[in-house]
């Protein structure tokens, strides 16, 4: 019954109309004057037939139309129209479709961030755990290793800092700022914020970037990507003396910068996954400090900057990460080399 009130609603101005044309027929064979009474009334009759038996079949072809959406749905998949009858019905019902579809997408998504970011705590929370220990069976000793002390409150630090950039990343656009940067100015400035890494590893960088590559990209976010790069470099490159080099080169596309290290490289069956969120791979468990996020968080960066990034590795040899700035702008000079000194100054 709902159904046939909702058809009769629908159609009210249809029926509106056909009265007039009613009224119309009947100031018609007033104006002759009735002189066939016959005519007139079969005329009437057969009007309102064909007006009730056309809007009958309508709705007899359209019924299920009006059954599905007069009905309260318990769940998202009753509401979609499964045999809708006529161009406009059949559209209404394949944009319902579209809708629920872009509704899964967006629930999936939220889904799968709010999965993440639990995920990501419960391990960070567990990971803490290690360096809070060690400060304190440090302190309960005579004399208090400073050193030591100071580098596991570095691993609070950047554990921190991994947390709060990962929660930033929901909100990415609205912290976003682009500008024409300096390359070797924002290295050099991302190479001294590690230097106390640099330094207790004895891991020394190499900066050979020309003055003049100017790019369009935002400061804070792209200091992160190269940051993570760094401590990577860092992380997996266990033998002391070895460099890092931080290379920007002008091409054709733009500015590539390139980080390159010689550390004990990424294994071929990992290096398709090493962007997944939590993916530690073989390395990751060789040193027991692995997140699995950073280059997740640093891929997701480039990816919302717009800078391409590439991965390549060789076992033993080594691993170079890539950024494309297809913006980027230059000097005649490009290829300037400087290998920043060893000591804690020049770093």
């Amino acid at each position: 019954m709902k159904a046939i009130r909702l058809f009769l609603k629908d159609h009210l101005s249809f029926l509106v109309f056909q009265g007039f044309l009613v009224l119309f027929l009947l100031l018609l064979f007033w104006l002759d004057g009735f002189r066939s009474y016959d005519i007139f009334i079969y005329a009437m009759v057969m009007s309102i037939l064909f007006t009730f038996g056309f809007l009958g079949g309508k709705f007899i072809m359209r019924r299920s139309f009006y059954a599905a959406i007069v009905q309260k749905p318990s769940r998202m998949e009753d509401a979609l129209i499964q045999y809708a009858q006529g161009p406009e019905h059949q559209r209404i019902a394949n944009y319902t479709r579209n809708l629920y579809k872009i509704y899964q997408d967006e629930a999936q998504s939220l889904y799968s961030s709010q999965s993440r970011q639990i995920e990501f705590m419960n391990h960070w929370v567990h990971q803490m755990k290690t360096p809070i220990s060690v400060i304190n069976l440090l302190v309960q000793e005579e004399e208090i290793d400073r050193q030591s002390v100071s580098e596991e409150l570095d691993r609070l630090q950047a554990g921190l800092d991994t947390v709060l950039v990962n929660a930033s990343l929901e909100t990415f656009e609205r912290d976003m700022t682009i500008e024409k940067i300096n390359l070797q100015q924002l290295v050099q400035e991302t190479i001294t914020a590690h230097k106390r890494l640099l330094i207790t590893n004895r891991i020394f960088p190499v900066l050979e970037i020309d003055e003049t590559l100017i790019v369009a990209t935002d400061r804070k976010w792209l200091k992160i990507v190269i940051g993570q790069f760094i401590t990577n470099a860092v992380k997996y490159t266990f033998e002391k003396g070895k460099r890092i080099y931080l290379t920007g080169k002008l091409a054709e596309e733009g500015v590539r910068l390139s980080v390159r290290d010689e550390g004990i490289g990424i294994p071929t069956s990992d290096l398709g996954r090493i962007t997944n969120a939590f993916f530690t791979g073989e390395n990751g468990r060789l040193t027991g400090e692995s997140t699995g996020m950073g280059l997740y968080i640093a891929s997701e960066v480039c990816e919302k900057l717009g800078h391409p990034l590439t991965i390549e590795s060789e076992m033993g040899v080594g691993t170079e990460v890539t950024l494309l700035f297809k913006n980027g702008e230059g000097g005649a000079n490009v290829g300037a080399t400087r290998e920043v000194d060893r000591s804690d100054e020049d770093l």
